[in-house]
């Protein structure tokens, strides 16, 4: 087969070199120069019509296809997936270096190869250290295939009977139509879409890990999250024993799904009960704290926001928010000196949600400013009281979605008391006589209903 011919665009203005250069000549940026393939124009004979590959159908017209889910034996991924793996599918898993995304994907292949035919194509690791790990984690995985390959081309001849293939990692790979170096934009755009279509075009579904940059974007072109049918980012500290895998696109699921999972030495498992990652045991005791029903995805979980709020010893004191967007945060601290009469112009203030997960919903407004105010005023909330709402500037809670299957969690968690916008009442009225139902009008409200002193 004749190499294919290429030519270096800029980024920046789309001008075209037949080289590389550092600076682009007519925009003068640098390192914006990237290796494309040059598809010669198809000739066609005058007067002769070129058939279309397709005809455009009415909606009515075109038939409902069903998507069988295959389980992949944690049922945790399976839920951030929307229920199950899709054939044909492309899932890329990204996250830090050494946060078990090869272990995740072993695991995976290993359930599949019992009565699928699985491929474990790596890249980085030899065929004895992918079986070092599989023997490491007691898989029973004999019937697994792995390929120790780093050209994609030559990956076509052992996908015969395939149904998953794990390619660990896209950033490893590389294609012989490309001259840049494996890793590169353009090797990892030509790669991905190989893949791509190869899987739409044999019904195999690809698991691809791919790496992150140090700002914990996925490193490559923005072309290869849109490629892929679902983008999978794998969280947390390697200190740490627990991890969360959030889904931040899928084509066949829902886009906000959070899964939990546990590092042990025999591999990764689901974690389904979370009140022992996103709850403290020593909830209440000390002042700082409060609860709030989140909702993510399909479900519903308690996560325990803590705060700190100390004297600053700067001109400028310091925000400094783990799991709740900074804006929101300067935002919500406003309205509490504004409205509320709570003097934090003068404390640093540090917010984190438990067990490492992000709250960007607006739901957990009001529980960061029922935990602010309780270390201004240096008394605990009830251990079995939780919050929530949404918080306006002008002091007003607002109402929220699923304010029911809030509750209902509060509900099965034991919680006594739940504070509510007071628009949301109606919806919630069933449940009085299980919990004492609190409705919210005002932050000042919630402040009075819980700080009684003040």
């Amino acid at each position: 087969m004749a190499k294919a011919i290429t030519q270096y665009i800029c980024n920046e203005c789309g001008a075209a070199s037949p080289r590389w250069l550092g600076k682009c000549p007519a925009c003068g940026k640098f390192n914006t120069m990237v290796e494309e393939i040059v598809k010669p124009a198809e000739t066609t004979k005058i007067g002769v019509k070129t058939p279309t590959a397709a005809k455009a159908k009415p909606l009515s017209e075109i038939t409902y296809e069903k998507f069988n889910r295959t389980p992949s034996g944690i049922s945790e991924f399976d839920n951030v997936l929307g229920g199950g793996i899709v054939a044909g599918s492309l899932v890329l898993l990204g996250g830090d270096p050494g946060i078990g995304k090869s272990t995740l994907l072993t695991q995976i292949a290993a359930h599949l190869s019992e009565n699928k035919k699985v491929l474990y194509v790596s890249a980085e690791e030899s065929t004895s250290q992918v079986k070092m790990r599989a023997q490491r984690l007691n898989l029973k995985c004999e019937n697994m295939l792995l390929l120790n390959e780093t050209c994609i081309d030559n990956l076509d001849g052992e996908l015969d009977g395939v149904e998953f293939c794990v390619i660990d990692s896209i950033q490893a790979v590389y294609t012989d139509d490309l001259s840049s170096s494996a890793g590169s934009v353009g090797q990892v755009r030509e790669c991905a879409a190989k893949l791509m279509r190869i899987a739409k075009s044999r019904n195999i579904t690809f698991f691809i890990v791919g790496h992150v940059t140090k700002e914990g974007a996925l490193a490559g072109p923005k072309v290869l999250e849109h490629i892929m049918d679902t983008v999978l980012y794998f969280e947390g500290e390697n200190q740490e024993n627990f991890r969360i895998l959030r889904s931040v696109k899928n084509r066949f699921g829902n886009v906000a799904e959070v899964g939990v999972f546990e590092m042990t030495e025999g591999g990764i498992i689901a974690v389904t009960d979370y009140s022992g990652v996103f709850l403290s045991e020593s909830r209440g005791e000390e002042a700082g704290s409060a609860v709030t029903p989140a909702q993510t995805g399909a479900r519903c979980m308690n996560v325990e926001i803590q705060t700190l709020v100390s004297k600053t010893a700067f001109g400028l004191p310091r925000r400094m928010p783990l799991g709740i967007d900074y804006n929101k945060l300067v935002l919500l601290i406003a309205v509490l000196e504004k409205r509320c009469g709570l003097s934090l112009g003068g404390y640093d203030i540090y917010v984190n949600a438990m067990g490492g997960i992000k709250l960007n919903e607006p739901a957990c407004d009001l529980a960061v400013c029922a935990a602010l105010a309780s270390a201004y005023f240096g008394q605990p909330i009830d251990k079995y009281t939780a919050v929530f709402g949404e918080v306006g500037l002008t002091g007003e809670v607002r109402a929220v979605s699923y304010c029911e299957k809030r509750v209902a969690e509060c509900v099965k968690m034991g919680f006594k008391k739940v504070l509510v916008p007071a628009k949301n009442m109606k919806s919630v009225v069933k449940y009085t006589d299980k919990i004492s139902v609190v409705p919210v009008l005002y932050v000042n409200t919630m402040i009075k209903n819980l700080f009684k002193n003040e």
